[in-house]
Formats: C-alpha cells, structure tokens, sequence
C-alpha cells in the first residue's frame, strides 16, 4: 500500500518503513506523528483519490531527526544603483520514517519510542564534559588574573615632597604620574640624568629619548 500526502507545500508518495526528508514539523526524535493531508492512497489497482484528501485517510510516521538542509546564498545586484544585497539561508528541516498507513479514521497503533536510561544519559554526560572543559580553561585565566607583584622602580625617589613636574613644557598630570612612579618626583633627578638613564626611561616608558633630552634642559634652568 502506498500513499500520496502534501505536507510543507510539497507532495510525496509512501510506503511503510519508507524515511524521507520533509520540512521542519513539530516533534522530538522518537516520537509519532500524524501526516493527515492524504492526496491518494491504495494498492495495485485500487486507489483512491482525495478531493482534495482521502476522507478518514492519514500516514503516522516517526520522527527520526531534526535538522537544516545546506546553505543557500541569495545575492542581488542592482545596476549602476550601487546596490548589492548577499544572504544566506539554510532551510529547517524534519527527517521522519514511515511507520503506518491509516484509513477510516484509525489511529496510530505505535507509540513514541521510550528514551532508555542509556540515552538520556548522553545528554547529561555531554553537559557534564562542557563544564569540567569551561573549569579547566577558566583555571588558567583566574591564575592570570591574581595581582601580580609592582615592578621596582627604575630609580629611586629622594624623600621628601616631590617637585611640581607639570612645570615642565611637555609633562602632563599624566605622564608627571608615570614618572613619579618610576621614582623621578624632582627637577633635580630630571637634570642629573646620564645618557645610560635616558636610555632606560626611552626602553620602559612611553617617551622617546628626544622628549626626555627636552624634559632635562627644561629641568636644569628649574634647579638654578
């Protein structure tokens, strides 16, 4: 016996134990479902046409899978309009098994398929697996994110209260700050730098040594 049903805008002819591909209906994998829109059903020479379906006629079926079909590009161009549109679509998509073909208003003789403990463990093992791998990676990233311990300063700041470095043409409150941490706070310390500590200020900090040569002229006049 086959059966022809419409489903999803589309017509197909089946057969018992026959898997197809239709679009996306409602339903988990294992369960039944009733394809009601039957356009002809029969056998041999006998068949019977629907207007437009066969009266009290069905097709159960099981669902075996849920998925997508593959992916379609949908590109538009309009001419010398500087207008181009690029989408892609990938269609929802039900694969299900033919398990019975009814008449006369009968029901489904099948019921869904009993998830085994073994299945339904899959699932948990699954989850289980993704948070000890989400643990293991986050491992590292609390480690990098302790507080790692300061830098020593290049020099070391004189006691006391420091100069006023935004004096300076060219030092802000923000690089003032940068250099007040890196242990040079007076005008002084500016002015008896030696090549060798103009060199390592050029290496560690955001200032070029020309910048630093400026910043140690300017420094020099302050001090007298």
């Amino acid at each position: 016996m086959f059966a022809v049903i419409k489903t999803g805008g589309k017509q197909y002819r089946v057969a018992v134990e026959d898997v197809l591909t239709i679009e996306r209906i409602a339903g988990e994998p294992g369960e039944i479902v009733v394809l009601e829109n039957v356009l002809a059903v029969g056998g041999g020479e006998n068949v019977t046409l629907g207007v437009p379906y066969v009266e009290g006629a069905s097709v159960a079926a099981e669902v075996v899978e849920q998925g997508r079909g593959p992916k379609v590009i949908a590109f538009k161009k309009r001419r010398r309009q500087n207008s181009r549109r690029k989408r892609g679509h990938r269609q929802l998509l039900t694969t299900v098994r033919v398990s019975e073909i009814l008449l006369d208003g009968a029901k489904p003789s099948k019921k869904a398929a009993a998830r085994t403990a073994k299945a339904e463990e899959k699932p948990a093992k699954a989850k289980q697996e993704a948070a000890n791998e989400l643990k293991d990676d986050a491992a590292p990233k609390a480690e990098a994110t302790k507080e790692q311990p300061k830098a020593k300063p290049l020099f070391k700041a004189p006691k006391g209260e420091g100069d006023d470095l935004t004096e300076i043409k060219g030092i802000g409150p923000v690089a003032a700050g940068q250099l007040k941490e890196q242990g040079l706070t007076t005008f002084a310390q500016l002015a008896k730098l030696s090549d060798e500590d103009v060199a390592k200020i050029d290496a560690a900090m955001p200032f070029s040594a020309d910048q630093i040569r400026d910043w140690q002229e300017q420094a020099k006049a302050l001090v007298k």
